[in-house]
């Protein structure tokens, strides 16, 4: 059984204010209790209004280490890279972000082992693993493909995804974290947006153990209870 708290909001501004207040309470937390917090954040748009609210709090920022869920085969410099949205966001209020992907190896898998040897020198688990949804039930970059099965099933922190088939807004390979790094963190916090990524969502919850979706095969061999923030 997904043990699951759903909070639903009336429009995106209250949605993030919430969700700020929330992802901000947890690092504080990791704060409090270790001196530090490490944490995985999205990419993509939806969540960009909440980095602005966070960056804008007062914290030990410059204790927080902050790295993507996931990230695109691409240059840092590019505008679709996660790390460069972190960056932008959170560099100016004094956090460490720290990307997966460097931009220099095209392999999927070789990205993949050179971000699971850099994160090998950080402490664990992750304080938060912050999750999106996809309206087609991916969540962070595991999607359906060729990688499929070693994302759900690898004990390495970070695994190559090739989609198969690519997503239309970002035809890339990806890299991102496996099942197991996500399932190891403190704690779980996931957004979305919208009817379609609610109802991909909801579905997975419902189905359990026999969910098919990406974000339903991660989410049923949850220990830790999840926190969901949805807005229309």
């Amino acid at each position: 059984m997904i043990e699951a708290e759903w909070w639903e909001y009336d429009d995106a501004d209250e949605w993030a204010e919430a969700v700020a207040g929330d992802v901000g309470f947890l690092i504080d937390q990791a704060l409090d209790a270790r001196g530090n917090a490490i944490v995985a954040f999205p990419g993509g748009p939806i969540p960009e209004p909440v980095f602005a609210l966070l960056a804008k709090s007062t914290r030990k920022w410059k204790h927080v280490t902050i790295i993507p869920t996931d990230e695109r085969l691409v240059p840092l410099t590019d505008k679709s890279s996660n790390a460069r949205m972190l960056a932008q966001h959170f560099l100016p209020a004094g956090a460490r972000v720290l990307p997966l992907y460097g931009g220099t190896i095209s392999d999927p898998a070789g990205a993949a082992r050179a971000a699971s040897d850099t994160l090998a020198d950080m402490h664990w688990p992750l304080d938060l693993v912050w999750l999106g949804v996809g309206d087609d039930g991916h969540t962070a970059s595991i999607f359906p493909g060729p990688d499929y099965d070693e994302a759900l099933t690898t004990p390495h922190r970070v695994v190559g995804v090739t989609p198969d088939p690519m997503p239309k807004d970002a035809p890339v390979a990806r890299i991102s974290l496996s099942k197991s790094a996500i399932l190891s963190a403190r704690a779980i916090t996931i957004t979305l947006t919208g009817p379609k990524s609610r109802a991909a969502l909801e579905r997975a919850l419902e189905d359990g153990d026999s969910a098919t979706t990406p974000v339903g095969r991660v989410l049923a061999d949850a220990s830790q209870a999840i926190d969901i923030h949805w807005a229309p």
